[in-house]
């Protein structure tokens, strides 16, 4: 048994676990609290260099530190968010379920929903990230994260059957071969009980092409390249390692990344343009800053979440599935 599995083994096993959700500082038998990880940096660093190597520019994207606050800065990230929070409150069973959120950054999504009173344990391969989600979980006293760890969404320690709901909210368009995305969503689909959920996105094939337009990345020669590769054959790369273009990714066909997860063997139960027709608005921030616009934009992407012909003018995709 691996030592993050064994570490989870006896959180499970142990009787002020639930307690432990509540706040308290419940320790682990190897003497860590319970909400915190009980590795050291150096050996969560040698189970990250046991793990195929994630490609080294997404890793130096990352490593800059700009995620944690990408999605609370406002524009289209910020749409993003909210649109994010809004779909999980939808379909995550009601706490105090456990939720693995995998690739889960610095924790925009975990911190929330922990606050909630869910039982989250957050993955991600960057330590910088861990590292971040750990500090903000300890402003949190209240409510902390379960635990965080430097982890690979293709290989999870963690038990079958151990968690109600499973978030991949990233891990999906970083791993570029479809045979490594379904190594993560059967991870995901060994993990989960019967009946649980996994929401899982992707970025859409036509993002950078949306992107390009609004901002004007197509009038540069390079992009327009990198937009050709998108279209044609969903791997994005971007040799010019401007960080406003992104970093190595795949970009989904919307049908695609439903019949992913149904391989996976998930039943499918939705698949939902996440920002809609609406992360592309010239004045995106003002229709965000103004409630009453604010409602109207997001009752405009809800009339036409579901509709198959908008799917891929929405940024990114939010695939749920359920395991029977």
């Amino acid at each position: 048994m691996s030592l993050l599995r064994e570490h989870y083994h006896k959180q499970r096993q142990s009787e002020n676990v639930r307690s432990g959700i509540e706040g308290s500082s419940t320790q682990c038998e190897c003497g860590a609290t319970l909400r915190l990880s009980c590795l050291t940096t150096e050996e969560e660093r040698t189970i990250a260099e046991q793990h195929e190597e994630l490609d080294a520019q997404i890793l130096e994207h990352y490593g800059e530190g700009l995620e944690r606050d990408r999605l609370l800065r406002g524009g289209a990230g910020r749409l993003e968010y909210l649109r994010t929070r809004e779909l999980l409150a939808r379909y995550l069973p009601p706490p105090p379920a456990t939720v693995l959120d995998v690739g889960g950054g610095a924790g925009v999504y975990a911190l929330p929903l922990a606050r909630e009173g869910y039982w989250v344990n957050l993955i991600d391969p960057v330590p910088l990230h861990v590292d971040q989600a750990r500090k903000a979980s300890a402003l949190q006293r209240d409510a902390p994260l379960a635990s965080a760890e430097v982890g690979d969404a293709r290989r999870l320690a963690w038990d079958d059957d151990s968690a109600e709901a499973v978030l991949l909210l990233g891990p999906l368009y970083h791993l570029s071969s479809r045979e490594e995305r379904l190594r993560a969503l059967r991870e995901a689909y060994r993990i989960v009980r019967p009946g649980g959920v996994l929401a899982a996105a992707a970025i859409s094939r036509f993002a950078s092409t949306y992107d390009g337009l609004l901002r004007g990345f197509l009038i540069d020669p390079r992009f327009e390249e990198i937009v050709e590769r998108d279209v044609r054959e969903g791997q994005h790369r971007n040799p010019s390692g401007r960080a406003e273009w992104f970093t190595s990714a795949y970009f989904h066909l919307p049908e695609e990344v439903e019949e992913e997860v149904g391989e996976a063997g998930f039943e499918v139960e939705a698949l939902v343009g996440i920002e809609g027709p609406g992360w592309v608005l010239a004045d995106l921030d003002h229709w965000l800053e103004d409630s009453a616009r604010r409602s109207s934009l997001l009752e405009a992407i809800r009339r036409v979440e579901k509709e198959p012909s908008l799917l891929g003018a929405s940024a990114h995709i939010l695939v749920v599935g359920r395991r029977s």
